[in-house]
């Protein structure tokens, strides 16, 4: 028997797997990657398909001038009912599959590092998938799929905001109350619990557990507002084609609201979209706007695009203003984006939406704020300023802790072994 489990972070945008030594209940090492696939469009006859993961995928897309499939944010899709699957070469990849290339990517890492074949894993899953029960559920199935795909035989949920809070434990020396906010690039998932330093050796943890909710709000929607508002007018929003004589209507809606979100982005490469795009920019009047829409998804643009989106989004984490900066092939986009703009303007929805959850969510349990003797921030999204000003000016920035954002969760996801196999 072995003495090893993984415990796995799948994230939208990065993915990590601890190693837990089971005897001592330690973390031996953490292995991490960008959740990024890529496939190249050069594929050998009746071979295997080739393809990258993470870093190597950025690499080989770069390398190939953008001829192939590069893929972001597969996390999304789960949820998707309408998505099936996606053909790449002559492969249908469903979800599932995809997943599981970048969970056995990470696996055989772990694996050769221990010189074992480790079957024994925790697998996070963010509070809410979705919001809607029967897509949650749907996202689980799937992501279930994948783990045993990735050549794991015994595995269980835990929740990645209640991962981190056990991370967060092995810091306290007396009894807190906890708010655990873990915000990743698909979701903002909070949980809250009675954490003592004493209790980190203690299987039974039900009695700790106090609340925990989730909302499908992160990362990705941030980015999504940056594109909607500052990058859409660029390829054609507010831009009008004629269909008859005299009659000039603005371009279909779904255009850009497609291309303002990644999972929608990577499956938008077809023949139809693109010869329904073409008949616009002949509608339009050869307008450059739109000529910029089919160059972005004929020349595969999507991720460096929103890289400079990203980039410019945590430009504002410890500057006033931030510069969107896009200049390939004909397209060129120099925004600058201040964080008046940003927080007022681009991402206030959104954000104002976490806000009111978080009070729902509080109250729906009998909490004050001041009640909360701790906030422990976690993931990639916490940065985000106007995000994180709402925790200081609700609870006080004495009460604001963080970790390692991008470790932490998947860390505490190990940690939880015992629980999980207690509740079992």
């Amino acid at each position: 028997m072995t003495n090893f489990i993984y415990g796995i972070d799948f994230g939208t945008t990065n993915s990590a797997l601890a190693i837990l030594d089971i005897r001592t209940n330690s973390v031996l090492k953490i292995f991490t990657t960008p959740s990024l696939l890529f496939f190249p469009d050069a594929q050998i006859h009746n071979a295997p398909l080739t393809y990258s993961v993470g870093e190597a995928a950025v690499q080989a897309y770069v390398e190939s001038r953008m001829q192939g499939r590069f893929m972001k944010s597969i996390k999304r899709v789960l949820p998707n009912k309408s998505f099936i699957g996606t053909k790449i070469a002559t492969k249908l990849y469903k979800a599932e599959d995809l997943v599981a290339l970048i969970l056995l990517f990470l696996k055989k890492q772990a694996d050769e590092f221990l010189g074992q074949n480790i079957t024994t894993a925790v697998i996070g899953r963010p509070v809410v998938f979705d919001e809607n029960p029967e897509k949650d559920q749907l996202a689980q199935e799937r992501l279930a799929k994948a783990v045993r795909i990735a050549g794991f035989e015994s595995f269980y949920f835990q929740m990645e905001p209640i991962g981190a809070a056990f991370t967060y434990e092995r810091q306290i020396t007396k009894e807190e109350l906890v708010l655990v906010a873990d915000f990743g690039g698909g979701t903002s998932d909070f949980s809250i619990m009675k954490l003592r330093p004493e209790a980190i050796n203690n299987p039974d943890r039900s009695g700790d557990m106090m609340a925990k909710g989730g909302i499908y709000i992160g990362g990705d929607s941030f980015d999504s507002d940056i594109m909607w508002h500052r990058g859409t007018p660029h390829f054609g929003r507010g831009v009008k084609e004629k269909l008859e004589e005299g009659k000039w209507i603005d371009l279909p809606l779904s255009y850009f609201t497609n291309i303002c979100s990644w999972e929608k982005m990577n499956f938008l490469d077809s023949y139809k979209w693109r010869n329904t795009i073409s008949k616009s920019y002949f509608a339009a009047g050869r307008d450059y706007r739109v000529k910029n829409l089919l160059t972005l998804i004929e020349k595969n643009l999507g991720y460096i695009l929103f890289k400079q989106i990203e980039k410019a989004k945590f430009g504002l984490t410890d500057q006033d203003v931030s510069s969107f900066a896009f200049n390939e092939f004909d397209i060129q986009i120099n925004e600058s984006i201040t964080i008046e703009d940003f927080e007022c303007a681009i991402i206030h929805k959104n954000v104002a939406k976490i806000e009111a959850y978080l009070h729902a969510f509080l109250k729906s349990q009998g909490i004050d704020f001041g009640d909360i003797d701790t906030v422990f921030m976690t993931g990639g999204t916490s940065y985000v300023r106007p995000l994180s000003n709402i925790f200081t000016r609700l609870f006080g920035q004495e009460k604001i802790k963080s970790g390692d954002n991008f470790n932490s969760v998947a860390t505490g996801i190990a940690y939880s072994y015992p629980v999980v196999t207690q509740v079992r």
